[in-house]
């Protein structure tokens, strides 16, 4: 039997089956758990969410409280009433980066503890449970909607203790607007979000210590990172809700077209679109990220090295992926005809060439100028990029908080 209750009468004892209201209003990462745990019902109590539904058959039943107002239901119109909730059209608008950065912010924040969640419970040897990946990924997608780069380019930010995780929200937001850029339809779009989600799961399973070593990594210490493929599949098979594009992108996302990859040498057609897509989001994100021992590279410089790499990308998706997050993506450096340099903002509807730049560096006269914004291809200004640049030659060290607003995250 399933209840619908206020928050206020929650006890210790009570499974909670979901959630009403917004996945952002709440602190847990899943919608169903049994609430055992004081700090939980605190944390919930603090929260805005006013009611959930409890399952009496499997936690504490509070019918026999007096004044208790509730409404019962059995699981069918639960189900229904929140497969109604998801399969309602979005009525998303477009909107700029800018608008879309402070809410994408939340959204990372909410993502990181969540992963964080997911892989300790993995560590520990808990079933994972894929369904509870669904909200999350729901909320990613919307945000990728309103606007393709501002979460992708929020989440690229990312500091050595954390990289596990952040890298998982990143790839989940790349596989759903790569997705998208394929004309893949909604539901294949959610399912590529939870495959970049969970695609490196299995690092649950190696030591913190190999994963976040500060230098190269010995051959035994690589042979058992390239583990992580294998096991990361074992934990879903042992999980409940398995999505089965999710099954193959852990498993192949480290395959390449030339049969070089791991772990079982796929080649060509023998790797699935979906494996295909999680290799090319799981470089690009890789690449572009601080590392413990390097720093990232450039945006727009790790898409020109990675078009250079013959046989380890599929070429439909490449391209298909350029076009997602544009030649210059958010946080790009470049240098202006006008020789001014400016940093990508935001991303043109017409032409990949002409992006939105802020420009707040002189060439000419080696100095700081009032930032502006600047849409490429406007008329009345002939402008446009004519390279991109190297921030440390610059010297620019706060570039992320200049297109992004946010505080770089710390070592």
């Amino acid at each position: 039997m399933l209840k619908r209750i206020s928050v206020r009468k929650l006890t210790l004892g009570m499974y909670i089956k979901e959630f009403c209201g917004s996945w952002i209003d709440h602190p847990f990462w899943r919608n169903a758990f049994l609430l055992d745990d004081p700090a939980d019902l605190e944390a919930l109590l603090a929260s805005k969410i006013k009611e959930v539904w409890i399952d009496c058959d499997r936690g504490l039943d509070p019918a026999g409280e007096e004044g208790e107002v509730m409404q019962a239901a059995n699981e069918a119109d639960v189900a229904a009433e929140l497969a109604r909730t998801v399969s309602e059209p979005l009525q998303i608008v477009r909107v700029s980066s800018d608008a879309e950065f402070s809410r994408a912010a939340k959204i990372v924040a909410k993502s990181r503890q969540a992963v964080n969640s997911m892989f300790e419970e993995a560590r520990m040897g808990q079933a994972v449970n894929a369904d509870s990946a669904q909200r999350l990924v729901e909320e990613i997608s919307n945000s990728v909607i309103r606007n393709p780069g501002a979460l992708i380019s929020l989440a690229r930010l990312k500091n050595a203790d954390d990289y596990t995780f952040m890298h998982s929200v990143a790839v989940c937001a790349l596989m759903i607007a790569l997705a998208r850029q394929l004309g893949l339809d909604e539901a294949q779009c959610r399912s590529a979000g939870v495959a970049g989600l969970l695609h490196d799961l299995g690092k649950a399973a190696i030591p913190p210590e190999i994963l976040n070593k500060p230098g190269k990594l010995t051959d035994n210490e690589f042979t058992l990172v390239k583990t992580h493929p294998r096991e990361g599949h074992r934990m879903l098979l042992n999980g409940q809700g398995v999505d089965a594009n999710a099954l193959d992108v852990v498993l192949h996302h480290h395959e390449k077209t030339d049969g070089s990859g791991y772990p079982e040498h796929l080649a060509g057609h023998e790797i699935s679109l979906f494996a295909k897509m999680g290799a090319v989001c799981d470089v690009y994100d890789a690449v572009t990220s601080n590392r413990p021992y390097k720093a990232g590279w450039d945006p727009a410089e790790a898409l020109g090295k990675m078009a250079e790499w013959r046989g380890h990308f599929d070429t439909r998706v490449f391209q298909a992926f350029v076009k997602s997050i544009g030649i210059y993506p958010i946080g790009s450096l470049v240098l202006l005809s006008c020789g001014r340099l400016g940093v990508v903002v935001d991303q043109s509807e017409h032409s990949l060439l002409q992006p939105q730049v802020k420009v707040f560096f002189s060439t000419r006269s080696n100095a700081r100028i009032l930032p502006e914004v600047i849409q490429l291809g406007q008329p009345g200004r002939n402008l446009k990029i004519v390279s991109r640049e190297d921030p440390a030659k610059w010297r620019i060290p706060d570039l992320n908080e200049i297109w992004s607003g946010q505080p770089n995250p710390t070592r």
